[in-house]
């Protein structure tokens, strides 16, 4: 455990572990609040919203409580008056970020799954009348937003989330996709199983990305320079003969203009289509 009450794992993750009682009490505001010593104009929010921008701007390693007084002009002590440690404002700024508000479905995603945007009174529902919001275009908001909110808040990828707290703002958010994706017509388990799988897709090509842009800063190369070094040696193993399939690729194959994230979320959707339709067939319903 981290001298801070977080715990770090051997990957570089982190969680909480932090007083899980006293997290809930301030997420779902039971907490009492300070009556003397703060000073004046100090609230939980401030001390939230502080170590989120101190994460954004140079990763959770950064979020101290020491840090935090400093970053607000008050004493270290004030700010356990308002939070335990670390471990418990974690959770705090967990709730935030994953409550972000989810923009309105992109007119792009209703048009890639065949829904007219403009011009319809049925606009942006699904096209076997329920009246339901069109879920195709729920999945693809609900990867985007989630894609935007790991670039904006890249510590993320660095928080274990298999257990964490929830508190209002996750709740709503949680709340909100699953609105959306009520016109599918599947089973509760099955929906959480599609916000997993998107979400799941979503962390991986933003892990990748991260890890990509570490390495720059890491080792001061870029990447045409770091496969530049390799070049030589992976052009005559291409020319060996011991690598036929990669040999015969096109050029482009490992083209940075190749959109990994639209190809990936559009076999998404028709693989959830197809098991939407499966279900419609046979008559099965949730």
């Amino acid at each position: 455990m981290a001298n801070d009450g977080t715990t770090a794992a051997t990957d570089g993750t982190a969680t909480g572990s932090g007083d899980t009682a006293r997290s809930l009490e301030l997420l779902w505001g039971g907490g009492e609040r300070p009556s003397r010593g703060p000073k004046p104009g100090l609230t939980l929010d401030r001390i939230v919203t502080a170590a989120v921008a101190v994460a954004d701007a140079e990763g959770l390693s950064a979020v101290s409580m020491r840090r935090l007084s400093t970053e607000l002009g008050t004493g270290t002590m004030s700010l356990y008056r308002y939070v335990p440690g670390k471990a418990e404002l974690l959770d705090l700024m967990l709730d935030r970020v994953l409550g972000e508000p989810l923009p309105a479905p992109r007119e792009e995603a209703a048009e890639a799954a065949g829904t007219d945007t403009a011009g319809s009174d049925t606009a942006g529902t699904d096209t076997a009348g329920s009246g339901a919001p069109d879920w195709r275009a729920a999945v693809d908001t609900m990867a985007r937003s989630y894609l935007d909110n790991l670039r904006r808040h890249p510590w993320l990828l660095k928080i274990n989330q298999a257990r964490t707290v929830l508190g209002p703002s996750a709740l709503r958010g949680l709340e909100l996709a699953l609105g959306g994706l009520r016109g599918m017509g599947l089973r509760d388990p099955e929906l959480i199983g599609v916000i997993i799988t998107v979400n799941s897709f979503v962390e991986g090509l933003a892990r990748t990305q991260a890890d990509a842009a570490e390495a720059v800063r890491q080792t001061g190369l870029s990447d045409e320079e770091f496969w530049d070094r390799q070049r030589p040696y992976l052009e005559r193993a291409m020319l060996s003969g011991a690598y036929p399939m990669m040999a015969t690729m096109a050029e482009d194959t490992f083209s940075a203009d190749f959109d990994h994230f639209e190809f990936g979320l559009r076999r998404l959707i028709a693989g959830f289509e197809a098991l939407v339709r499966e279900r419609a067939e046979a008559g099965t319903t949730a």
